[in-house]
């Protein structure tokens, strides 16, 4: 139990935590009227997302890559673990499910795929710039602005959840081969 402990420590679980704990009570206070609007539950799952993804390379990079365990599989499941957990946190705003699980698999892919390109320090970049992009998209009438605003979408809705499968599958498929990247 001490390894996962020091590993948890390492990636900065304990002030990921406390900001999804933040975003989900901003998130729940603001949205109790019941409008519908997923932009706050959006933020706040953007705020987790972007908070994870600090985690998601250690202090060393160097230290890491020359480990003489199997780190496919753990960043994987990290990532993984990340979006249930931000999924299972969100769940209290009452926004559907379907959406919340969308869209923290998506953005905990985007950062998973910051991660790989950019490095850990600069992973919470795509899920932040893709948020911003996707509120002032303009209404999604196209198949390109649906995909841009595919955060923002109803939990029906194809393009939005064929958007996200693809960024979760392509992030954390990068992520959990190539690991974080030393740029960062």
């Amino acid at each position: 139990m001490r390894w996962l402990t020091l590993y948890a420590r390492s990636r900065q679980v304990p002030a990921t935590l406390a900001v999804i704990l933040i975003g989900t009570v901003l998130a729940w206070a603001f949205t109790r009227d019941g409008t519908g609007d997923p932009r706050l539950t959006t933020l706040a799952l953007a705020t987790g997302a972007m908070a994870a993804s600090t985690g998601l390379g250690g202090q060393d990079p160097a230290l890491d890559r020359t480990a003489a365990i199997r780190w496919t599989t753990r960043r994987a499941a990290h990532v993984l673990l990340a979006a249930a957990l931000l999924t299972a946190a969100v769940l209290v705003t009452g926004t559907p499910a379907a959406l919340i699980a969308r869209d923290s698999a998506g953005l905990m892919g985007l950062a998973a795929l910051g991660a790989a390109l950019h490095g850990a320090h600069h992973a919470w970049a795509l899920p932040f710039a893709w948020l911003a992009l996707a509120f002032v998209a303009p209404p999604p009438t196209s198949t390109a602005t649906r995909i841009v605003s595919w955060l923002l979408l109803p939990p029906d809705s194809t393009a939005a959840a064929w958007t996200a499968l693809v960024l979760t599958v392509t992030g954390v498929t990068a992520y959990a081969l190539a690991g974080p990247s030393r740029r960062g």
